[in-house]
């Protein structure tokens, strides 16, 4: 049956919703050929994330935690569903305003795809096709809106007779098209064979493993963080929207600048080198004071100050500019990684091959320094030079260049704002100070005199210590605060301060309520 009035505003934003959709259906499969990264909505969410204040991605991460990028992702795809629905709206009285729209669309893509530092000239095919795609389906259905033998759609709406049946099958034709080009692409853009890739790697014996870890290192109590993180569970902070998948087969990382002898390594020549395993705890400099964002793992890989030594770093140099495969950069001083301490590229996390979010084939770990200045992952390049020649990506948006970790301690157990039975209960917690090490951990409740908690043992002094201690609750509301002295004889501020520019400071405090 025809509807006699002309096409409602609400098949014009159907229309503009599906054609949008078939285009990155489109896109999503070209990406899958050309660069995964080509795809628009990743590169429009990667131009948003360098574009960003530093202030405003520490309030994502604060507030989203490690679903900051699913949540800006989900925005790009709301704000383009939103731009396509009123273009279709708009394309009701004129066909080319819409298509007009929806270049100036597929404009901002391409630009966004042209401007990732690892761009080539054929990623920009995805978002050029995929508005091809987008205007072609467009059109094609509000043609398919105009009842046989009436003109088609594409001028004022009052000159046609709206076919509501055939509209409405050419725009469920239309989605699953969009869903068939979505489900392609990610199949074709090469995740499945790069973690098959990753669970075949034959990962040799280190030839400097670690000790046993002692046997006190776990004090095994419920809800206290384990000494070992899980994989699984360790947490992830970095730039990237779009996981890189790189084959370990094609890796390479370039080594260069201030060398006497610039080389080129394969990840095959990693794995033949004397591997190094060591226990260490890795800490982001967004973590605020008791925040989620520390964990410690047994990391595999081969010394970086071997491989320095090997090139030969000329005098002078005092940093070593890393760049990951997505182009994000970290600047890392050199007496750090060459002062003895096991400062690795890492190939594996916790007895296998390091996960790909967590730097697949080859990240970097350096104990004592903050993430964004050592912990470089999908690591492929690595210039040695000076920090009064090169900036890295967190040094030019406010950040300090050189990220010494700072000593921290946090309450695990109770958890805030817990409801607890009166008498006997266990406070605990971690601390942590890599590369000093934590000598002592001292707790108070509601103001009273500090007292020193019962320590774990460590392998080192470069993973966090386990810390408990035991306290009578009597009824009532109560505040218990943390505090940690490290090898040094420092023992952490109470200062707060935020994480910016240089990591949080202050103590750890949660209210727990007992009755």
């Amino acid at each position: 049956m025809n509807d006699t009035s002309a096409v409602p505003a609400w098949a014009g934003a159907v229309a503009g919703l599906v054609a949008g959709a078939v285009g990155l259906g489109v896109a999503q499969v070209l990406a899958g050929f050309v660069n995964p990264a080509s795809f628009p909505v990743v590169a429009v969410g990667d131009a948003v994330v360098d574009l960003s204040p530093a202030w405003l991605k520490d309030w994502a991460i604060s507030t989203f935690g490690e679903n900051d990028k699913t949540v800006l992702v989900a925005g790009v795809f709301v704000v383009l569903a939103l731009a396509a629905a009123a273009l279709g709206v708009l394309s009701r009285t004129r066909l080319a305003y819409g298509r007009a729209g929806f270049a100036a669309l597929g404009v901002v893509g391409a630009w966004a795809v042209l401007t990732r530092p690892s761009a080539g000239p054929f990623d920009v095919l995805p978002a050029a096709v995929g508005i091809l795609a987008t205007v072609g389906a467009l059109g094609w259905l509000l043609r398919r809106a105009a009842a046989p033998g009436e003109p088609a759609l594409s001028s004022p709406t009052d000159q046609g007779v709206f076919d509501r049946r055939r509209f409405l099958t050419g725009a469920v034709g239309g989605t699953l098209v969009a869903g068939a080009g979505t489900a392609l692409g990610r199949a074709w853009s090469g995740g499945s064979q790069v973690e098959q890739a990753r669970q075949a790697v034959p990962l040799p014996r280190a030839a400097a493993p670690a000790s046993a870890l002692p046997a006190g290192a776990d004090l095994k109590l419920p809800g206290l963080s384990p000494f070992v993180t899980p994989t699984a569970d360790f947490y992830r902070v970095d730039t990237a929207l779009l996981l890189p998948r790189i084959e370990p087969a094609q890796w390479r990382l370039r080594i260069h600048g201030l060398v006497d002898r610039p080389v080129e390594l394969s990840y095959d020549d990693l794995l033949k080198r004397p591997l190094t395993e060591a226990d260490v705890t890795l800490t982001c400099v967004s973590n605020e004071v008791g925040g989620p964002y520390a964990g410690n793992a047994r990391w595999l890989g081969v010394p970086m100050a071997a491989i320095l030594k090997e090139v030969g770093v000329q005098k002078g140099a005092d940093m070593l500019l890393s760049t990951s495969h997505d182009g994000w950069t970290c600047g890392t001083p050199l007496d750090v990684v060459t002062d003895g301490r096991d400062a690795l590229f890492a190939v594996a996390m916790n007895g296998e091959a390091l996960p790909i979010g967590h730097g697949f084939p080859v990240r970097q770990v350096v104990p004592g320094l903050y993430g964004y200045v050592s912990a470089t992952k999908w690591v492929v390049d690595l210039k040695v030079t000076r920090f009064d020649a090169d900036k890295a990506y967190w040094s030019t948006r406010g950040w300090s260049e050189k990220g010494p970790i700072k000593t921290q301690s946090r309450i695990d157990l109770p958890r805030n704002r817990a409801n607890l039975a009166p008498g006997r209960t266990t406070i605990a917690g971690v601390a942590w100070a890599q590369h000093k090490g934590i000598d002592a951990v001292e707790v108070r409740v509601d103001g009273g005199p500090w007292r020193q908690a019962r320590l774990a043992e460590v392998p080192g002094p470069d993973t966090w210590r386990q810390w408990a201690i035991d306290w009578d609750a009597t009824a009532g509301e109560h505040t218990i605060e943390v505090r940690a002295t490290d090898s040094t004889g420092y023992t952490q501020t109470e200062q707060r301060a935020s994480p910016a520019p240089d990591g949080a400071t202050g103590w750890h405090t949660v209210t727990v309520s007992v009755d």
